[in-house]
């Protein structure tokens, strides 16, 4: 397959360049100032007054007043590719990602077709990846049955280039993805032991509900939101992460699986499982957790009935619990933000009869989450450096991404830069590049953040509403 040209690759017609802001995040601070990209990484960066004392006479793009910061990176993303990509697939999702200022996304391994779950699914994912990605791709293998207590299929996958791996504890929905249980995750974190990998979980275990049989034969409890949230109660979550804790004892230092480490993804539940996480923390567990703007954003009582944009699992809860979540977020108990885009086709939604028992759960988000973090952020007081430590910083630490998540030298010149006052309606005039607009539950919106460009690896992918002509980016494998 020939080569893309850098100019295609690009927005730019050079590979050597400045950028310069007066507001520049970096990990010493806010600066004004320069930095300098030559070959896709970041080569220098200088304060204001070195760079008045010695301006280049070089290429130089000035940005103003917008804020240059790390491209975010989204560890938590459904692409669907392949296999069902008439729910979203490469080219769009990595399109969106570039418009929202993300520069890398991390691919999970379900809700493509076939799940990710051997080396040769892995290499029918990297098939569909190749010369169809606008932004950098890294990939989650999965974690089920069938392959938990087989070491060599296992050490396959991790060998192939997964940054980690994921597993369920409940039914994911997806036929060739089942849920584990304690005894495949302690397997499974004994393998990662030796790659020093992350096991990223859904933690949510199956409770029996009371009254839920009566709840489900009536169509109009049906379409209220609190029913769906009395089925997928904050015990499931507490209950499932009880028992995560059984085994992720063994990650402590001189423990059986030390190097291992393990995520709980999209925590919505603020309150019992919050407190069990922070209790493993404080015992040496090695143990992270992401939520996601959906839970930071939205709060179960502001949601319509009918209105299945908003089904999540776990669910969106109460607005005493989101406020509970920003809470632990600002005080570092909650690590990073994810996206968890899980799009789909309209139809799946069931607008028609806005059941919210039976629509396909997800919430499609990927270009909007820095804009709604930064929007819903304000009266938290969110800094740009949290910010970048939520988006860029940790998430880089979590998949391994030793050259990404920072604006400093010998990076990658993975950057986005934006206007954190500058207000727009996310409506139908909004250009927008997910493939299914119509099922984001942010449509409607008023946000403040507008993303003017976004660089990877140096090449300008996106630029007031233009992409680059060729999708260059690049498949991330562990090594």
């Amino acid at each position: 397959m020939p080569q893309p040209s850098v100019n295609e690759c690009s927005l730019l017609p050079h590979n050597h360049y400045w950028i310069t802001s007066k507001r520049i995040v970096t990990p010493k601070g806010i600066i004004s100032g320069a930095v300098e990209i030559n070959g896709g990484n970041i080569v220098s960066v200088v304060g204001e007054e070195d760079w008045r004392r010695n301006p280049s006479s070089g290429q130089v793009r000035d940005y103003g007043e917008a804020v240059i910061m790390p491209g975010l990176i989204d560890v938590h993303a459904h692409l669907d590719d392949p296999g069902r990509t008439e729910w979203e697939g490469f080219p769009s999702g990595t399109r969106a990602a570039a418009a929202g200022g993300l520069t890398t996304l991390i691919d999970m391994p379900l809700n493509s077709f076939p799940s990710t779950v051997s080396e040769e699914t892995f290499k029918l994912k990297l098939e569909a990846a190749e010369g169809r990605i606008y932004v950098d791709v890294g990939f989650w293998g999965g974690l089920v049955p069938e392959n938990a207590f087989n070491a060599s299929a296992l050490e396959g996958l991790l060998r192939a280039g997964v940054l980690g791996l994921k597993s369920f504890m409940c039914p994911s929905g997806i036929n060739d993805f089942p849920m584990t249980n304690a005894s495949h995750i302690k397997e499974g974190l004994s393998i990662l032991s030796k790659y020093r990998r992350p096991l990223l979980v859904h933690a949510e275990i199956k409770q029996e509900l009371e009254g839920y049989l009566t709840l489900e034969d009536s169509t109009e409890s049906a379409r209220s939101y609190s029913t769906y949230v009395k089925t997928r109660p904050a015990s499931w979550e507490e209950a499932a992460i009880r028992e995560l804790l059984t085994v992720t004892k063994d990650t402590r230092t001189g423990g059986p699986a030390e190097g291992a480490h393990l995520h709980i993804v999209h925590l919505s539940d603020a309150r019992c499982s919050l407190d069990l996480i922070k209790e493993a923390k404080s015992r040496g567990d090695s143990v992270t957790v992401e939520t996601c703007p959906h839970y930071l954003a939205f709060s179960a009582e502001e949601i319509q009935d009918g209105d299945t944009r908003f089904k999540c699992a776990p669910p969106i809860r109460d607005a005493a619990n989101r406020e509970k979540l920003w809470e632990a977020l600002t005080d570092g108990h909650i690590d990073m933000l994810s996206s968890d885009h899980s799009p789909t086709v309209p139809e799946l939604k069931l607008f028609g009869t806005g059941d919210f028992l039976r629509a396909w759960g997800g919430i499609s988000s990927l270009q909007f989450v820095l804009p709604v973090t930064w929007s819903y952020g304000h009266k938290y007081g969110l800094t740009l450096e949290q910010l970048v430590s939520w988006w860029s910083e940790k998430p880089a630490k979590l998949a391994g991404l030793n050259l990404k998540g920072a604006i400093a030298i010998g990076y990658y010149a993975d950057i986005v830069v934006w206007e954190p006052e500058v207000e727009f309606d996310l409506n139908d005039n909004h250009p927008i590049y997910l493939k299914h607009p119509s099922i984001s539950a942010y449509l409607g919106s008023r946000l403040s953040g507008k993303v003017l460009a976004t660089f990877v690896r140096g090449n300008l992918v996106y630029e007031e509403g233009k992409h680059a002509p060729a999708a260059c980016g690049v498949p991330i494998l562990a090594r």
